[in-house]
């Protein structure tokens, strides 16, 4: 039922709402290696060894629909602290409600203290998992990795006398 022709980015999987099971649909996104690859570079990794989605796709009341599942991945980054590429596990759990286009969202009570994102909207009568599952890739990402063990040293402090105001003093007990 999925269809990758219809939709856009490196991990296209356009689901029809219309064409939802009223018990819901199971998928399961497992690309290949160009898919990754390009899916990688899309996040700004340095590659995608692997990378699995299983999303579930519950109808809801009127036409909305309800997505949950989790994604998971191996990816490659570069260590903020040696520059080494490194491989680091990444599991992201999806949990998101999408509502046809112009739907009203009803706005938060007061006092409910929780809060929560508002509602997606079903795009052209469809949802590309493919897109949301790269999303939720793109979010659970470390923006600043480490590898593990990787230790930052700075740098030994400059002697008195190497530094600029040493060299501004010297200058001024000349004149």
């Amino acid at each position: 039922m999925p269809d990758s022709s219809s939709a856009s980015g490196p991990l296209a999987c356009a689901v029809p709402v219309a064409d939802l099971p009223a018990s819901g649909l199971e998928v399961t996104l497992e690309p290949g290696e160009a898919e990754r690859a390009a899916l990688a570079r899309h996040v700004g990794a340095l590659a995608l060894p692997s990378f699995t989605a299983v999303l579930r796709l519950a109808p809801e009341k009127g036409e909305g629909v309800h997505v949950t599942g989790r994604v998971e991945a191996v990816v490659r980054q570069a260590c903020v602290v040696t520059l080494e590429p490194f491989d680091a596990p990444l599991v992201e759990p999806v949990d998101v409600h999408f509502v046809p286009a112009g739907t009203p969202v009803p706005e938060e009570a007061e006092g409910e203290g929780e809060l929560r994102d508002p509602p997606d909207e079903i795009a052209d009568g469809a949802i590309d998992v493919g897109a949301l599952a790269g999303e939720f890739l793109a979010l659970g990402i470390d923006p600043y990795p480490r590898k593990p063990g990787a230790v930052f040293e700075p740098p030994a402090e400059p002697a008195a006398a190497d530094s600029p105001f040493a060299a501004l003093a010297r200058l001024k007990d000349r004149s």
